[in-house]
């Protein structure tokens, strides 16, 4: 059986307000309330990862940021239409720039339901999906020493 491969970028994106590190998160569209994920997308044709994952924040969150460094890749597997896939998400630290969280683009404005800062210390705990705990933990752990 042949197995899907999908390729995917997001970005932790941090910035301090009122003396602590915060996270910007979404609520993707149709998922309940306290659902917090980080933006990350597909990656498209002659694209790269970061490039992806800077699009793919300035999309869902509305802001712009620039690139840190490589946090690290997850991966899993998931079933779409009776299909494997298996998917890797390259995840990037980002640091806020400019712009309004929500400030979405209204051809984007369907996929994410909601956006918000969330504590970065609390980011492993808030966020539903485990990968994505992990990037936030080791965002925290890189921040922790430049404070």
């Amino acid at each position: 059986m042949v197995v899907r491969r999908e390729f995917s970028a997001g970005g932790v994106v941090v910035r301090r307000l009122r003396g602590r590190w915060v996270l910007a998160a979404i609520r993707p569209g149709g998922k309940p309330d306290g659902t917090w994920a980080l933006p990350k997308g597909l990656i498209g044709p002659g694209e790269g990862a970061e490039a992806t994952a800077l699009r793919e924040v300035a999309e869902e969150t509305g802001i712009e940021a620039i690139p840190v460094e490589k946090l690290g890749d997850v991966r899993y597997v998931y079933t779409w239409a009776g299909e494997r896939v298996f998917k890797i998400v390259s995840f990037f630290l980002f640091r806020y720039v400019r712009g309004r969280l929500g400030d979405i683009p209204p051809e984007h404005a369907h996929e994410v339901a909601e956006v918000r800062w969330l504590p970065l210390d609390e980011a492993p705990k808030l966020l539903a999906y485990k990968g994505e705990r992990e990037m936030a933990a080791k965002a925290l752990d890189r921040l922790g020493s430049a404070g």
